[in-house]
């Protein structure tokens, strides 16, 4: 890759990856309370719904950066394009091989975020000392390996399909409204949320803001 395309994929990564964080947080606390043990209530239930985002904030940038920056350049030194066999696995090795490599600063942004999200009452900051002094560093990569397992199969579905719209549809030319206004005319409501649930929800929502600003910026920053 060309210094110019990677400070795009920099740039660019980290921008979608901030947008998607802390415009679906709410929903993310709302998930992380549910799934706590000492109960959604007792976990804060609706009231402090941002805690924990600074964690987000500072994390996000970097996070999205290191994933898509590592996602070009492997996707550009190993065999793509000519063939449309060698093409989804070339995109599957780079995005998992991006998880890897992001995992290393999403896994301690999590940690602090979801600890924070349960404490609505502890800082930030608090929980971050906390955590370094009882356990360590190794207590802010907790789950690292379950965290990479999980994101990887997400990944190896995303990415090769998003890469094959881009290349064989209009509607993955950035043009997002034009996408939702023919979705809208030929499907209705129905077909902007067939197959609701939260977490497909969350997921489908997330993926939209994510890939569609990140490609929008590097079209902008090249």
């Amino acid at each position: 890759m060309e210094p110019r395309e990677s400070w795009a994929a920099l740039a660019a990564g980290g921008l979608a990856g901030v947008c998607v964080d802390l415009i679906l947080f709410p929903l993310d606390t709302v998930k992380t309370r549910l799934q706590s043990p000492q109960g959604f209530r007792k976990a804060g239930g609706f009231r402090g719904i941002y805690a924990g985002v600074p964690s987000t904030a500072i994390g996000s940038f970097p996070n999205a950066a290191a994933f898509f920056i590592t996602y070009e350049n492997v996707k550009s030194v190993l065999p793509h394009g000519s063939s449309s066999y060698l093409s989804p696995a070339t995109h599957m090795v780079a995005a998992s091989l991006g998880e890897v490599v992001a995992c290393l600063i999403r896994v301690p942004s999590e940690v602090v975020k979801q600890r924070a999200q349960v404490s609505p009452s502890s800082s930030t900051l608090r929980i971050l000392s906390h955590t370094l002094y009882h356990e360590g560093i190794q207590g802010l990569y907790r789950g690292y390996k379950s965290t990479v397992l999980r994101e990887i199969p997400f990944s190896l579905v995303q990415f090769p399909l998003w890469e094959s719209l881009k290349a064989g549809s209009s509607n993955a030319s950035g043009n997002v409204l034009a996408a939702l206004g023919d979705i809208w005319r030929t499907q209705g409501l129905s077909g902007l949320f067939a197959g609701v649930v939260p977490r497909m929800a969350a997921i489908s929502l997330g993926g939209f803001i994510f890939l569609g600003t990140y490609e929008k910026t590097r079209q902008l920053l090249l």
